[in-house]
């Protein structure tokens, strides 16, 4: 009985951990276009003088950044158990309190004419995407 009782154990942690593989992994793959699109907004963004026709791409890619996002948060969700929810409301309240600091120094920087706020709000938002995914993927493995 003994026996069985610990294989059962074994199999469920095992199942356990091919869950929260796929999860990371799932996130990962999904992540990567975002990081990449993210970064193309970053970079069209950058430029100072811009006509109609780069403020309506930046506009855009930053758009569909923003809705890639709330994809990933939205499948993220439906894909985890209740302890993956638990890792990635945590980190999202961590990463979202790193770009609320970051933002706080960049309009103080823009106030004192050292940085512009656009180039670094940009920079800060998708920062905050990547401490997200890295605090969710580091709490995820260190949890094992």
């Amino acid at each position: 009985m003994e026996s069985k009782l610990y294989i059962g154990l074994v199999v469920d942690e095992t199942r356990q951990d091919n869950v929260t593989r796929d999860a990371r992994r799932a996130i990962m793959i999904d992540g990567i276009p975002v990081s990449l699109l993210g970064a193309i907004a970053l970079a069209l963004g950058s430029s100072p003088d811009q006509s109609t026709a780069d403020k309506a791409w930046w506009i855009g890619v930053t758009g569909a950044f923003t809705l890639s996002v709330v994809w990933v948060l939205v499948r993220a969700f439906h894909r985890a158990d209740e302890y993956q929810r638990k890792i990635q409301l945590e980190s999202m309240a961590i990463a979202f309190a790193v770009v609320l600091v970051g933002l706080q120094i960049a309009v103080l920087l823009d106030a004192t004419d050292i940085v512009g706020l656009r180039p670094l709000s940009e920079a800060i938002v998708i920062g905050g995407v990547g401490i997200w995914f890295v605090i969710a993927d580091l709490r995820t493995r260190l949890h094992r």
